[in-house]
């Protein structure tokens, strides 16, 4: 029987609806031991996101996930109970993307300084990132995972995850006015009910072991394709970011 799951949950834009991924499976636990389990405090109260640990000290995740009082949860498998291999963080620091655009959700990328360092192990390890801007080819396919639910009322604890097909960049242009191919990609096949949506915010599209994109936002009635921030464009602000507070920290 098909799987329809709600994966980690922060609301994507108004114009996205109820949330969930179809055709997805429970992952093999702590076989993305890269994932994030981010918990947001807001003034709507408090909301879940995904993201993906890029170094000891970093996590990244959409930008419009920002709240305050942010924790990350790493080494997860089941978020409902206190594993041996989780390791639960604050963030010290919250750095948004400085062009993101709230209307149109292009720049939708931020980076999540950790107030303690992770500790790397089997269960808790780095994403790679692209080495160049390189584009990816469509037909790509590449794998996104998470928490949520399992049906529209019943919530799944245990880690997600589903493999979505890279589109040409015409798919979304047709279906997103503001769509921008240079820094968005588009993804998942308009005839598989396979697809990320509303709660997916934040998660990495993780393609051959590189982290390529991080899930921004989808149309309101759940239909593929959806859109992703493309990490490749955003390289240069993210290495230089990095190093900026590293450097910081160290004086």
């Amino acid at each position: 029987m098909q799987l329809l799951l709600l994966l980690v949950a922060f609301l994507l834009p108004h114009r996205a609806g109820a949330g969930e991924i179809i055709g997805g499976q429970e992952a093999r636990p702590h076989s993305h031991p890269y994932m994030a389990y981010i918990l947001t405090q807001t003034q709507a109260g408090r909301s879940y996101c995904g993201g993906f640990l890029v170094r000891e000290d970093f996590v990244m995740t959409a930008a419009h996930c920002k709240g305050s009082r942010m924790r990350v949860i790493l080494g997860a498998h089941n978020i409902r109970r206190e594993e041996r291999t989780q390791q639960r963080l604050f963030v010290l620091r919250a750095i948004q993307h400085p062009g993101f655009n709230e209307q149109n959700n292009l720049n939708d990328i931020m980076l999540l300084q950790l107030e303690n360092n992770a500790r790397q192990n089997q269960f808790v390890r780095p994403v790679a990132l692209p080495r160049t801007q390189a584009r990816l080819n469509p037909g790509a396919l590449c794998t996104v995972a998470g928490w949520g639910l399992v049906g529209l009322h019943r919530r799944t604890h245990r880690l997600q995850d589903v493999r979505l097909r890279v589109e040409r960049d015409e798919e979304c242009i047709e279906r997103f006015g503001a769509y921008n191919g240079q820094r968005e990609i588009c993804v998942g096949d308009r005839s598989e009910r396979k697809i990320t949506f509303l709660g997916d915010a934040g998660g990495p599209l993780v393609c051959n072991d590189v982290a390529q994109g991080v899930v921004s936002h989808g149309r309101s009635n759940g239909t593929p394709p959806a859109v992703f921030t493309r990490v490749a464009r955003f390289l240069p602000w993210i290495n230089n970011t990095m190093a900026q507070f590293k450097q910081q920290e160290a004086n």
